[in-house]
């Protein structure tokens, strides 16, 4: 039986090296939570809380998460005798919602269990993968001029698969050039459900520009509305936003409102979640692949561990750290060479925090008890 004797958050700090660009902010900089549980034998796992600072991508921000996981997780976390991550995560499930609090603390008890119990975290999770393909998502630039050069960037560091943020008034024209220079490359649109559900005309549009998939065109619980749009498409339909619960993939799967699932660690409330939703989606012959929140290296490593199941059979958004970050939170930075990274074969995360640079960047920090 492992207890955790204590609970670390920290809330950690780092800038960007290229402003990132959604259809609803801009960020400069990062903050998210770091979690360090230590079990009463001296295990110590670590976890990543990625949200966003504002409530745009999800309701969750920092400052929310920054008090359910005191106020609540932590306590909980130190009540809570397990067996397996999976026990914790079942305990959790009582606080409703706040699936980015949850993930850290989900995600450090894996790194625990799995090191003590001297396996690497994607062998842990049912995966058996040596490398996994990385994808990359690019933001809103300020001219098409300005995203082609961050395309052939990234194309040219070997990528395999490249993401465009689209909004409206930035969508058609922009990824038309796009795969007007870049004809072989693999692309696919995101616009983080910032269209009307009578906007269809767009969408027409792109479904003749080749693109792998077009990811979330429609709010979250619009799923009878992405459901038409995908009918009406040859294009896949890529959910994100939607999918917060194993559930909610059930009911679209029902209504048939996507052919592509993008799993996010966070979204979703840990490591335990995004592999039950895996499963599912296998099990239904529906591609899924791993998103990202511009993880840190803790979180990151996570994302790494979490596409070498089999059924992540598209690019995942694992760019290397430099793609984000002068300088990761982990010793080593997650590398990708050639549009591949290479999945840890030691136990545990496979990643080792930088304790001196997380404390230098640190500007909250809290222990229970």
């Amino acid at each position: 039986m492992i207890r955790i004797d204590r609970v670390e958050l920290r809330r950690v700090r780092l800038p960007l090296v290229h402003q990132f660009r959604t259809s609803s902010h801009a960020k400069r900089e990062l903050e998210h939570i770091i979690v360090t549980l230590t079990s009463s034998d001296g295990a110590v796992g670590w976890g990543e809380i990625a949200s966003p600072s504002g409530p745009y991508y999800s309701a969750e921000t920092v400052d929310s998460c920054w008090a359910v996981a005191r106020s609540f997780l932590a306590p909980l976390t130190l009540a809570t005798g397990w067996e397996h991550p999976s026990e914790l995560a079942a305990a959790m499930a009582r606080v409703r919602g706040n699936h980015f609090a949850r993930a850290g603390f989900d995600m450090a008890a894996w790194a625990l269990w799995s090191e003590a119990s001297g396996v690497p975290l994607a062998k842990a999770l049912g995966g058996d993968r040596a490398r996994v393909q990385a994808g990359v998502s690019l933001g809103i630039e300020p001219t098409v001029d300005d995203l082609l050069e961050q395309v052939a960037l990234r194309v040219g560091e070997g990528y395999r698969r490249v993401k465009l943020k689209i909004a409206p008034g930035w969508d058609v024209t922009p990824v038309r050039a796009v795969r007007t220079a870049f004809p072989d490359v693999p692309v696919h649109v995101d616009a983080n459900g910032a269209y009307p559900v009578d906007e269809v005309a767009v969408f027409r549009q792109l479904d003749h520009l080749g693109l792998l998939m077009i990811e979330q065109p429609y709010a979250p619980r619009a799923l009878v509305d992405h459901a038409a749009l995908q009918a009406a498409l040859a294009t896949p339909l890529c959910l994100d936003e939607s999918v917060e619960e194993v559930d909610d993939l059930v009911t679209a799967l029902r209504l048939r409102a996507g052919r592509i699932v993008n799993i996010k660690v966070s979204r979703m409330g840990g490591l335990t979640p995004a592999v039950r939703a895996h499963d599912l989606a296998l099990a239904h012959g529906i591609p899924v692949w791993c998103g990202g929140m511009h993880e840190f290296g803790i979180g990151r490593a996570a994302n790494v561990a979490l596409s070498a199941l089999p059924g992540f059979t598209l690019p995942s958004d694992v760019s290397g750290s430099a793609k984000y970050y002068a300088r990761d939170i982990t010793t080593a930075p997650v590398v990708c060479t050639g549009g591949w990274v290479d999945v840890p074969s030691g136990p545990g995360l496979g990643f080792t925090p930088d304790v001196p640079f997380l404390t230098a960047g640190t500007v909250a920090y809290h222990q229970a008890p």
